[in-house]
């Protein structure tokens, strides 16, 4: 109790949640300086180690529309500028993140995730959030 005013102080809390790496966000952030740059990257991530190159967001998202573009069916269409729309969204929502901010999100091209199956997975292209790293290495086991 608060001894001056006979109540209970409120209570605080603190949502914890998993934290990302600074050093891989800064690198990150300096990979997103120059989209046509990329890394090989292994990264440590719950569902088993990830391999591709790290690239920046600009490039990933350029990928993915042109992916988006060759689609076939009557959707295509409304997707083709799907990646735009979702990242004037988001920088309306979030005032147009400070460019001081770190990233949140890391971004692959040319993934393998070793899952434990017969063969690996692979994709194109990967975004993932960087709280999820849990643990990263620059070059790829196939190098």
């Amino acid at each position: 109790m608060n001894e001056t005013s006979g109540q209970r102080p409120e209570p605080t809390s603190t949502i914890a949640g998993p934290v990302p790496d600074v050093q891989l966000q800064l690198l990150v952030r300096l990979l997103d300086q120059d989209p046509r740059s990329s890394l090989p990257i292994t990264l440590s991530i719950p569902g088993g180690p990830l391999y591709g190159d790290m690239i920046a967001h600009e490039a990933w998202k350029a990928d993915w529309a042109k992916d988006l573009h060759r689609m076939e069916g009557a959707g295509a269409r409304a997707l083709a500028d799907f990646p735009e729309s979702v990242d004037q969204v988001v920088g309306e929502m979030s005032g147009e993140e400070d460019a001081q901010s770190l990233p949140q999100w890391i971004h692959l091209r040319d993934v393998t995730l070793l899952t434990g199956a017969l063969s690996p997975v692979t994709a194109p292209l990967w975004r993932g959030r960087l709280a999820d790293v849990c643990g990263w290495s620059l070059g790829n086991p196939q190098q």
